[in-house]
């Protein structure tokens, strides 16, 4: 009887340690879908025309397979008519702090260009998201949180080469880095990109800093690029904008939310030279005022909106707005799920 009992609690002594082990290796690998529709009209002046476009039709999958490792899958089904692939990684956080991402995704770098068509304040992205360093590639990137510290590391090497191509040798890869610190209600993140599309090399540097407090979000960025060998003059960029987001009871709808921006840029080229080797303006220097507003059914993770923006764009004397970039108006129904 004695051994029997023994034996007994010897087991129930066991039985905890186990299950707790088992508890902390148990994760849920079902794969999570995600989507974004943006259905869009347009109309611009000053010879009023207009168009009615998919601007995205994006889908995600998204999983674990380990305790910290995870996998992220997107691709728009259909980008204005076209279909696009846009990340493919793997993110294993492999130690207390420590993260490794391989693969293709948004290099670290700025902060506006990490907003995703479902979570935009306006309906166009600023100049120096659109037209500067909006970039994903493909390679490797080590992050590192501080456990009793606000601030995060992010830094990351990849190719230069478009993402359409992973075949491609090369002799030259682009290197990011950044930095995000919270304080508070206030965020600063600076970062720097340098990268060889073409034949010029250019060096990125961009502040962010942005408050948000209850309702109201304000956010200002700037951004620097060098063409390296002066092979064209610098660019500035800039970005500042305030969003107010107030609840309401309007049938279906439970946000309604006012915004308004100020963005601009300076002379621009992509850095790919003409038949003579020069770098040409592929986007003259602009100025831009958005004002808009939106009525949304937020219940997450399903997001339902209706946005309406005027758009004002001013150019230096003499130059004509391209078509595409002039004053306008943008209405869209938003859907997120």
């Amino acid at each position: 009887m004695k051994r029997i009992l023994a034996a007994v609690l010897a087991c129930a002594s066991l039985c905890p340690a186990y299950a707790e082990e088992k508890t902390e290796e148990k994760i849920d690998r079902i794969p999570k879908i995600h989507g974004v529709f943006r259905g869009r009209y347009e109309g611009e002046w000053p010879d009023y025309q207009q168009r009615f476009q998919v601007r995205n039709a994006r889908v995600s999958l998204e999983g674990a397979v380990l305790p910290g490792l995870t996998y992220y899958f997107r691709a728009d089904i259909s980008d204005r008519g076209k279909m696009k692939f846009l990340d493919g990684y793997a993110n294993w956080n492999f130690a207390r702090g420590f993260a490794v991402r391989a693969g293709q995704f948004r290099v670290p770098f700025g902060v506006d260009a990490f907003r995703g068509p479902g979570s935009y304040i306006f309906a166009n992205r600023a100049f120096l998201v659109k037209n500067m360093a909006n970039v994903r590639q493909v390679g490797v990137q080590l992050g590192y949180t501080f456990p009793k510290f606000p601030l995060q590391l992010q830094a990351g090497v990849f190719n230069s080469k478009p993402i359409g191509d992973h075949e491609v040798w090369q002799d030259a890869m682009d290197f990011a880095a950044k930095a995000t610190l919270r304080i508070g209600n206030v965020t600063v993140a600076p970062s720097f990109l340098t990268m060889k599309p073409y034949a010029a090399r250019t060096n990125h540097a961009d502040i962010s800093v942005s408050w948000k407090w209850e309702r109201w979000l304000l956010e200002g960025e700037y951004q620097y690029m060098h063409y390296c060998n002066d092979m064209y003059r610098d660019v500035n960029g800039w970005t500042a904008f305030a969003s107010y987001t107030l609840p309401v009871n309007f049938g279906r709808f439970n946000e309604w939310n006012f915004h308004g921006r100020f963005d601009g840029m300076t002379d621009f080229s992509t850095g790919q030279p003409d038949a003579d080797g020069h770098l040409k303006t592929d986007a003259p220097s602009r100025r831009r005022i958005t004002v808009g507003t939106s009525l949304a059914f937020v219940q997450k993770p399903v997001r339902a909106e209706i946005l309406l923006d005027y758009e004002k764009f001013f150019y230096n004397n003499g130059v004509t707005a391209p078509r595409g970039s002039g004053d306008k108006i943008v209405a869209e129904l938003i859907v997120k799920f």
